[in-house]
């Protein structure tokens, strides 16, 4: 019969079809090491197994995304916490090993032994169904707009080869009626062909709006050109195709962006968040993503740690206080901060007021958006914490009154 062990620490290198599992005792020994896969009825022999050698489990894995997505509902349901080892962490402890050899069993005991070691690493907690639905819609929404950046470029070098005044003419990125001309004429000769009037009848049926300014400018970029380029037919037919699915792909993001908006106001945290001056519904969607369980953050200073806005010393010899970005972060969570800052900014109020505060003081527009997004960090964490909207008369101020 095999003696129990007061502890072990379990690293598990994760992929798409099988994770290595590799357990440590308290000095390093590996006393389990296999390779499982990845299907329920696998996992919860392997954690059977696993669970009968100890009494106190630790464990690790490498990944976070949908490889490990079963596994990690697996251990939460049997009541197993574990442990975020970054895979830069792991190719960094590798070195510290002996041997050179890179195997799926080597990274598990690497990240094993140094879970054992180091006891700092951030505990991975299993998304709610709100949370988790939010992270789906808006990673796909990333990946939308990540397409439609590359079919926009696409777009705009096509157009360059038909005529640079007509790829120069309008801003196709947020102009609706520019892609809706695309989809009908690309060419020089077709603009002119089509004329003035006609053009913006055309348009005008199609629901674009300005259709005179459009049809405008869009035959002054057509009579500065009259030379027939090489390959122009065809690169106009490319240019119609990418015009029609940049359009299709904007549709989509306005039915994906209201999915994402009803999803995020069933939070019950949602008015609050969105309370916030340039924190929309997308935004705010986002934040919970990133931030996860907001108990997790005792005070702001956590969630401004957790974004990355908190300077971390980088002292050596004689030089001291000398700050910098800290290299563990959550970028997602930094952006949210970011972009909600500079949104705020816009419009009068207490956050353009403390950005041209810090203009005024000397600062350049991003590391002045960064102060003001710390700030923020301060005020959303209060909000929460009181479950309370944001007003620009302070609580304090408002009971005095």
């Amino acid at each position: 019969m095999t003696t129990r062990l007061p502890r072990l620490w379990v690293g598990i290198d994760a992929s798409k079809a099988h994770h290595w599992w590799v357990a440590v005792d308290d000095i390093g020994t590996t006393v389990w090491n296999k390779k499982v896969r990845n299907d329920e009825a696998a996992l919860l022999a392997g954690l059977d197994e696993v669970l009968r050698l100890a009494d106190d489990v630790h464990w690790a894995v490498d990944i976070t995304g949908t490889p490990s997505a079963l596994l990690l509902a697996l251990l939460a349901l049997h009541g197993q916490r574990v442990a975020y080892v970054p895979g830069r962490t792991v190719n960094r402890m590798a070195g510290a090993y002996r041997g050179e050899a890179k195997t799926d069993a080597r990274d598990a005991y690497v990240i094993a032994d140094t879970v054992r070691l180091r006891r700092d690493f951030t505990p991975i907690e299993v998304r709610a169904d709100l949370t988790a639905g939010l992270a789906l819609l808006t990673t796909h929404r990333s990946d939308l707009i990540a397409d439609r950046v590359r079919l926009l470029n696409r777009l705009h070098d096509v157009l360059t080869g038909i005529s640079p005044a007509l790829e120069a003419a309008f801003d196709y990125a947020d102009h609706k009626g520019a892609l809706v001309l695309l989809t009908g004429y690309q060419t020089p000769a077709a603009l002119r062909r089509c004329g003035q009037a006609r053009l913006a009848r055309w348009l005008a049926t199609r629901s674009v709006r300005h259709p005179d300014a459009v049809a405008t400018a869009a035959l002054s970029a057509a009579d500065s050109q009259h030379i027939t380029l090489p390959g122009q037919d065809t690169a106009a037919h490319i240019a119609a195709d990418l015009a029609q699915q940049v359009l299709a792909l904007d549709d989509r993001l306005k039915q994906l962006d209201r999915q994402i908006r009803d999803a995020f106001r069933t939070h019950s945290r949602a008015a609050v968040i969105e309370s916030m001056p340039g924190m929309g519904p997308i935004l705010g969607a986002e934040f919970l993503v990133a931030a996860g369980d907001l108990a997790a953050y005792p005070d702001a200073g956590h969630l401004a740690s957790a974004a990355g806005l908190v300077p971390v010393a980088k002292d050596s010899g004689r030089r001291t206080g000398n700050l910098h970005r800290p290299q563990r972060y959550s970028r997602r969570l930094r952006r949210v901060f970011y972009l909600s800052a500079q949104t705020s900014i816009i419009r009068d109020g207490p956050n353009r007021t403390y950005y041209l505060k810090k203009r005024a003081e000397g600062h350049k527009h991003i590391p002045a958006v960064i102060a003001l997004a710390r700030r923020r960090v301060d005020v959303l964490w209060a909000l929460l914490r009181d479950n309370r909207p944001f007003t620009t008369t302070p609580p304090a101020a408002r009971a005095a009154a």
